[in-house]
């Protein structure tokens, strides 16, 4: 089934285009590379994985909360606008937030995979075109998954949230290569595993929980790719260039925390807009998620060299000034074994069920 019969709305066109404008970047020195990004190569190639066979698609989601997210999470949760909901309406709301949410990730992840097929051309040196070439597959691979979960399972999808789309736009646009790295590297991968995260920590669903798992395996490498990449190069900035930058990620920050907002399920449920839109900016608990969304993208910047007086202002009127000293390694390396550790429960009770099977079928 097209996935235009799944949009929560008809949409004018299927296709987007972005006029761009750069060099592709040719080197024939074929044996320097750094030490760092070369095992982040090797690394990116052990890691490959196919979609089809290490997630079991044969998993249900539960049609009354298809992820098992708790309500709390819900950005009006507790507003009078929920209040008012029946429980026929609580289900529909939930089946829509989360395929918004999916939604986002999926039109992400393909901004993702054109921006990493632009950094292989872009940049250059011949190591990072390696490491980019093993992400490029990582993200067709999301895309896939992240399609595939919206079309069997949710059977709703939400067209791409402006702020996310102007961002992706704003980083394809620019003719220099590290700031295709910074918006989307940095940015926008940086906030998506703080929002993943929120799926694979709490959902109860073992479909959902798995897909982001392993997503987010693979993205906590490419925000280490932009962050070994843009830590060598930035030292080397003039302070005009430098401010660029910083005024680059300061408007890019605004543009994320503003996309979970969520306007465009209010509008599609026909909730009351602005009553839900004053809730979400006043609740304490949504302040709290906005906030933690940044909690990986604000060390890294400060790591690569972006801390000036225009970030740390923006940051503290933001309220995320205080994750400036936050282990992104640490984090990297737990969504590594979050993976690993889930990968191996599941592979225990597949083999569990098999051989309660193969006992009936014995017994029969």
């Amino acid at each position: 089934m097209s996935t235009s019969e799944h949009y929560v709305r008809e949409l004018e066109t299927l296709d987007w285009r972005v006029a761009q404008d750069f060099e592709a970047h040719f080197r024939w020195e074929y044996a320097d590379g750094r030490d760092k990004l070369l095992n982040l190569y090797r690394k990116g190639k052990r890691q490959q994985w196919d979609s089809d066979t290490r997630i079991d698609w044969s998993q249900d989601l539960d049609p009354e909360n298809p992820a098992g997210l708790p309500d709390e999470v819900i950005s009006i949760f507790g507003s009078p606008t929920w209040q008012r909901l029946d429980a026929k309406a609580r289900t529909r709301l939930r089946h829509h937030l989360q395929a918004w949410q999916l939604s986002q990730f999926l039109h992400g992840e393909q901004g993702a995979l054109v921006c990493t097929a632009k950094i292989v051309q872009q940049v250059p040196n011949l190591d990072a075109k390696f490491y980019a070439a093993t992400q490029v597959m990582d993200e067709a691979r999301h895309v896939e998954a992240f399609s595939r979960l919206l079309h069997e399972k949710y059977e709703l999808v939400y067209p791409i949230n402006p702020h996310l789309q102007r961002l992706i736009e704003d980083t394809l646009r620019d003719s220099r290569w590290d700031m295709t790295y910074l918006g989307m590297q940095v940015l926008i991968e940086g906030v998506a595993l703080a929002a993943f995260g929120l799926i694979r920590d709490y959902a109860r669903n073992p479909l959902s929980k798995t897909v982001t798992a392993y997503v987010m395996q693979d993205e906590s490498r490419h925000v280490a790719f932009g962050r070994l990449a843009l830590r060598d190069y930035y030292p080397q900035l003039t302070d005009k260039e430098r401010d660029e930058r910083e005024e680059f990620v300061v408007e890019g920050c605004y543009l994320l925390r503003d996309r979970f907002l969520g306007d465009e399920v209010w509008e599609a449920l026909e909730l009351p807009l602005a009553e839900c839109r004053e809730w979400v900016d006043r609740s304490e608990l949504m302040r709290v998620y906005r906030t933690s969304l940044f909690a990986r993208i604000v060390p890294t910047i400060r790591d690569i060299g972006l801390w000036g007086p225009r970030i740390r202002r923006a940051y503290a009127d933001m309220g995320i000034l205080g994750f400036a000293d936050g282990d992104v390694e640490g984090m990297g390396l737990r969504d590594e074994q979050v993976a690993r550790e889930l990968e191996a429960r599941l592979g225990d009770i597949t083999a569990t069920a098999a051989a309660a099977s193969g006992e009936e079928t014995a017994a029969g």
